[in-house]
């Protein structure tokens, strides 16, 4: 079965048109204002209004408070919370109070990177594995960024997991291939400029998965 994939950072109604069409299984709304994909929560329910029942709405946050995290489930019909440097108490304790399956982001740049994920054990459901940006970046991800797949060969994963950081329909396959993912998520590697999601990409990213 080919690997699942999640399209994230969608903005306008072309491109979730695009990926609900080619097959996506999750689609991510940006709840961050630093981000270019940002959305307001008007725009996120008018978006979500577009995406069918049998796909996953992903809401994605940097360390979000309980006031954003409310807004943003009520305005995207959410089913998902993707946490960026968000600790595991905090991650344990939206999906306590909110009922939703929780990502925790863990960002890898070497090997040791990796054991970061064993402390969301009973925190979140799957952790996302994300390449870490540089020091002093304004973003944690949806740089185009990516990280060495081979630290993730033979890793003893504590969770179901999923992997992120400059994923294009060029490289997916290799990625799939040295890491055995079964779930990828896929942002920068398919714009045009920061932000602008290209439909030509969405749909090349989608079936070059398709084919694995």
């Amino acid at each position: 079965m080919p690997p699942r994939a999640k399209i994230c950072g969608l903005s306008t109604p072309e491109t979730i048109d695009a990926a609900v069409r080619h097959g996506a299984s999750h689609i991510g709304l940006m709840f961050f204002a630093p981000s270019p994909r940002h959305l307001g929560f008007a725009d996120a329910s008018r978006l979500s209004a577009l995406i069918p029942g049998h796909v996953a709405r992903v809401g994605v946050f940097v360390d979000p408070d309980d006031a954003l995290i409310d807004q943003a489930i009520a305005a995207g019909g959410l089913t998902v919370l993707q946490l960026h440097s968000t600790a595991p108490a905090r991650a344990a304790a939206l999906g306590a109070r909110t009922g939703l399956e929780i990502w925790s982001a863990v960002a890898v740049r070497e090997r040791r990177d990796l054991d970061a994920a064993a402390s969301y054990v009973g925190a979140a459901d799957r952790i996302l594995y994300d390449a870490k940006t540089p020091d002093g970046a304004l973003l944690p991800g949806g740089m185009g960024v990516r990280f060495d797949w081979e630290l993730l060969r033979g890793f003893a994963h504590p969770l179901p997991w999923a992997l992120s950081g400059g994923l294009t329909a060029d490289n997916v396959g290799a990625a799939v291939a040295a890491t055995g993912a079964s779930l990828v998520d896929a942002s920068s590697g398919l714009e045009t400029a920061p932000g602008i999601k290209d439909v030509d990409k969405i749909a090349a990213f989608l079936q070059a998965l398709s084919h694995l």
